[in-house]
């Protein structure tokens, strides 16, 4: 068999996936680095403290990282009672990319429907795209609180513009995105042990 088209053993791929997940980070909105319990920790209570103050949560992210928010925003507002949705409808994304420019497709949502004291989690591997970025940055101008899922580029835009960022140093998409699964899982299970009677 030509070396080239060797597969990489199983067991290699498992433990290299799980060096990266273990190697995740946590900063705050400064840049300074959290124990990942703490983070955890401040990322349910900001849930809790949105939900009470009668505000919603909105998750975002592109390809696959959109069928995680998507998943996402279901299980918190089915499960958890959160005010929770995903941007991901098919005729409002291509008719903002469009009419006006894709990197607005979460921004303008976000103009119409968020508001102070909201929540926006968002999920990208490479935490550069534009729509993200933007995303992030229209949420800011709005008082609304940031939480950023992101990979590859240690100096990636997102991780600069979350109050709490996570960030998972992987060099590719599947790595990545089964890493901010297993994050956004944890995240919303503690949640749901803590405050809505059980896990997800």
């Amino acid at each position: 068999m030509n070396p080239l088209n060797r597969l990489e053993p199983w067991d290699l791929y498992r433990e290299g996936f799980g060096d990266r997940v273990g190697a995740l980070e946590a900063t705050d909105r400064k840049g300074q680095a959290l124990g990942l319990d703490d983070a955890f920790t401040a990322w349910v209570d900001l849930t809790r403290k949105t939900h009470e103050r009668g505000r919603s949560v909105f998750f975002i992210g592109n390809g696959g990282s959109a069928m995680i928010a998507s998943h996402m925003a279901t299980d918190a507002c089915k499960n958890a009672g959160l005010r929770a949705l995903a941007f991901n409808d098919a005729s409002l994304i291509t008719a903002i990319g469009n009419d006006l420019a894709f990197e607005q497709v979460f921004a303008l949502p976000l103009t119409r429907l968020g508001a102070a004291g909201d929540l926006l989690i968002s999920i990208s591997s490479s935490g550069n795209s534009p729509d993200i970025v933007l995303a992030l940055e229209t949420a800011r101008e709005l008082s609304m609180h940031l939480v950023t899922l992101s990979g590859m580029g240690v100096d990636n835009r997102s991780r600069t513009l979350g109050d709490l960022n996570f960030y998972v140093p992987a060099p590719t998409y599947g790595f990545v995105e089964c890493a901010h699964q297993l994050v956004i899982h944890y995240w919303f299970d503690t949640y749901m042990k803590r405050f809505a009677g059980g896990a997800n």
